[in-house]
């Protein structure tokens, strides 16, 4: 395909598909046209890999998600289509800037954090390797929210993506499945049948995601909630006007919103309504398929590999034995079987209050037939394993986490800290009656996504220096190793990290007003607001530093912009207060006449995935400072490291990895071990000696409690200080000295631009490993069982009519 048959697809689109022309066209319908054009090419693609599988027999991969956080579609998929020159060049002849038409689509408000990411790279990846797949979620409204800032308070409004055209997706108006919650368990026949007291429809939505080249293309199908009948007709002519739209409105609240508030009753109920709505629509798409293509019941783990991302999608467990033993009349023993022959889960998560519980009567009363099957599941369980020491349902609560792991053939940590720590607490008496089910899978990003794309100045050195097969090979990165050593390629490498810090900084005076120095130190911690990823030590650090600065301005400090970004969850009233203090602390600082030069503090609202590909290109240093043994991997910390940022770290998650790999000397290492965590909690009023034993601890937690970010006001944040000085079981206060420690040892570094570019290179040349196509491919041999249909660089395919299925 040239420029001009892009651009002559692009005027078609514009004018029989969205009725406007050249002279009036808005941006959005330039980049509509733009979208539909490119969709063009991507469509057959997509028909030829789903008859390429169906025609196999293949087995397919089935990856259930709460979160898909995708971001923008129409660069990836030019990108991977390998039409950026003729996109470039068409929008250029009709006179548009093609960076502009292209930053105009919003973010798919389909995810919060590193669990939506990573199934996003996964979607990809599965695509690049040509592993038949689909990714079931559902199509949320609204998203998690929109954030803005009110003097330095998190606001909360609704995102607003889906109020545009979303030129990526198609209904599949014949995809539509009856939810059922409620109601009762009678017996009719000798057999338990259910009988729902309150239905909703689940209605398809498909995405297609292409790969690497455009040699496979896999689905995303999403299920949005409908009434089953539409607007009440006679009860508006009643003049009940509200009434007549409630069924719709009741519906639609199933998929308006991520993760809502679960502080309240309510909420609780509608977290498990969403979770069990998207995974029992799922399981009854993957069972239609299955039959319509004539396969025996038996065989379903043949061909069906089912992962639960997380425990959201748990309930699959119980479900997926209901379809099978009461609708389909298979054994019980063996629907149990065959249930766990398909699935297999991925545990993100150490912490037991993160796995998910739900109470008995909630259960019960929402899903009255899986209470009796996780019921006869666990008693099923202890048959098998005479002597345990745990339950399923336990103190009125189903322990969702147990169910996932007696329901799965296979279960997955995300790197080998999280995975051993996992045989060790969470899963400990699991793992001694199951040996063989706890794999490690450590995770992996796209570098089609966050390499190729997002740094296109750093990606074309690779390219001109080893060629482009890293990009469907990342570990091909260590072929950059001899010019580790080469003066003319570590100047090429420093400016084009210099020039995108440029960049941001434009960026950020023109969107933010925001003026920072692009040869200042860019030290960047962008991720969910949670107190164990400790954004708290982060802004302590500044606060210390600050003050040290003011006590001695001439000490020839090395210049910081520290850059945040990330959400706290609406009902997370601590991590709220983290942010308002954050946005405080900056406020004096960035006001300082004196520190001012040397150290600034921004926090960037509404951090989604368009805002990570601006930042972590022109990021120097990547803040990766949770408390050793609750971080399950990370993959912004493996961006961050490809993209040349050294991280400063602790031995958590994959950090390990991370710093086995790039080389001691290339990461800053602070922090206590996750054993000496454990036994560190354990010394009484530990917080309080941590204290007195830092006078820039104790100096900053004092600057906080008198005021000096609050206007005078001392009570603002007097739970912060509270939580820091009493229980601080994040363990902020033990770790300080030695994270203080730490980006002194960052900044000597920094100060020597022939060291710091060397440290940045090999974080580059090293980190090829954590690649998600390295990690799909495992899972596919360790975990699903499945084959790739496309493998290396296969000619494009060209479709025959078909459908997606």
């Amino acid at each position: 395909m040239t420029a001009a048959d892009l651009r002559d697809s692009i005027l078609s689109h514009l004018r029989y598909g969205l009725g406007s022309d050249p002279d009036h066209a808005t941006l959005h319908d330039w980049r509509i046209a733009l979208s539909l054009a490119v969709r063009d090419r991507l469509v057959d693609r997509w028909f030829a890999a789903a008859q390429t599988a169906r025609k196999a027999g293949a087995k397919r991969v089935y990856y259930l998600s709460m979160e898909f956080l995708i971001g923008r579609l129409l660069e990836d998929a030019i990108v991977n289509l390998r039409l950026e020159d003729q996109a470039r060049g068409a929008l250029t002849d009709l006179g548009l800037s093609p960076d502009t038409v292209i930053a105009d689509e919003p973010d798919a408000a389909l995810g919060n954090g590193g669990l939506g990411r990573l199934a996003a790279c996964f979607m990809e990846s599965l695509s690049t390797i040509g592993c038949p797949a689909f990714g079931y979620g559902i199509r949320y409204e609204h998203g998690l929210f929109r954030q803005s800032f009110d003097e330095g308070r998190q606001i909360e409004a609704p995102e607003d993506w889906l109020s545009q055209y979303h030129a990526w997706e198609f209904k599949r108006r014949d995809v539509r499945l009856r939810m059922c919650f409620g109601g009762e368990v009678v017996q009719e026949g000798g057999k338990s049948v259910w009988h729902g007291a309150e239905a909703v429809m689940a209605q398809a939505y498909d995405t297609p995601i292409i790969g690497w080249k455009g040699r496979w293309a896999n689905t995303l199908r999403l299920w949005s909630a409908e009434p089953l009948h539409g607007f009440d007709l006679a009860r508006f002519n009643r003049g009940e006007y509200a009434a007549a739209a409630e069924a719709e409105a009741l519906a639609r609240t199933i998929s308006r919103v991520l993760y809502p508030d679960d502080t309240t009753e309510q909420g609780k109920e509608l977290r498990l309504k969403q979770e069990y709505f998207f995974t029992a629509a799922s399981l009854r798409d993957i069972l239609r398929r299955f039959e319509a293509e004539g396969h025996a019941l038996p065989d379903l783990p043949k061909y069906a590999a089912i992962q639960l991302n997380d425990t959201h999608p748990a309930i699959a467990g119980p479900e997926l034995v209901r379809l099978l033993h009461d609708e389909r009349g298979m054994p019980l023993d063996q629907a149990i079987a065959t249930a766990r022959g398909c699935l297999s889960y991925t545990n993100h998560t150490l912490m037991p209050e993160a796995l998910e519980r739900w109470s008995e009567g909630l259960m019960g009363r929402l899903l009255p037939r899986h209470m009796q099957l996780i019921e006869r599941i666990d008693a099923a369980h202890a048959a098998e394993t005479p002597g345990r020491k745990l339950c399923m349902v336990e103190n009125g609560e189903v322990k969702m986490g147990e169910l996932a792991f007696v329901m799965a053939h296979k279960v997955n940590g995300v790197s080998a800290l999280h995975t051993g720590l996992m045989k060790e607490t969470v899963f400990s008496e699991l793992h001694r009656l199951h040996p063989d089910r706890i794999v490690n899978q450590t995770n992996g990003v796209t570098p089609r996504r966050w390499l190729l794309s997002a740094n296109p100045r750093l990606s074309g050195l690779i390219t001109d220096t080893i060629g482009e097969g890293w990009v469907d090979d990342l570990e091909q990165l260590e072929k950059l190793e001899p010019s580790l050593a080469d003066p003319a390629f570590l100047d090429a490498y420093a400016g084009a990290k210099q020039a995108n810090k440029v960049d941001l900084s434009n960026w950020l005076a023109a969107e933010h007003g925001f003026h920072v120095d692009p040869q200042a130190m860019f030290d960047v911690q962008i991720k969910r607001i949670h107190e164990y990823k400790r954004q708290h030590l982060n802004i302590l650090e500044a606060i210390a530093l600050w003050r040290d600065i003011r006590a001695n301005p001439n000490n020839g400090w090395v210049p910081r912009v520290k850059i945040f970004g990330g959400k706290a969850a609406p009902g997370y009233v601590f991590a709220k207060e983290i942010i308002r203090l954050i946005n405080d602390v900056a406020a004096v600082l960035n006001a300082d006449p004196v520190t001012s030069p040397y150290l600034k503090v921004v926090f960037l609202p509404n951090y989604n995935v368009s805002l990570a590909e601006k930042l972590i290109p022109a990021s120097d240093l990547s803040e990766q400072i949770s408390t050793a043994g609750k971080e399950a991997s990370g993959t912004g910390n493996m961006k961050f490291a490809l993209n040349g940022a050294p991280t400063i770290g602790t031995l958590d998650g994959a950090n390990v990895e991370i710093r086995e790999r790039v080389g001691a000397r290339n990461f800053f290492l602070f922090g206590m071990t996750a054993e000496e965590v454990e036994a560190r909690r354990a010394v009484p009023d530990h917080a309080r000696q941590a204290i007195a034993a830092d006078p820039r601890l104790s100096g900053a937690l004092k600057a906080i409690s008198q005021g000096a970010f609050s206007a005078g006001d001392r009570h603002r944040y007097r739970g912060v200080v509270a939580n820091l000085s009493g229980d601080d079981y994040f363990l902020v206060c033990s770790d300080f000295t030695a994270y203080w420690d730490a980006q002194r040892r960052a900044d000597a570094a920094f100060a020597d631009p022939d060291v710091w570019r060397r440290m940045a290179a090999c974080n580059t040349a090293r980190s090829g490993w954590f690649s998600s196509d390295r990690t799909i491919r495992d899972y596919m041999a360790d975990i699903w069982d499945a084959k790739a249909l496309v493998a290396g660089p296969a000619a494009p395919l060209h479709s025959p009519p078909g459908t997606i299925g």
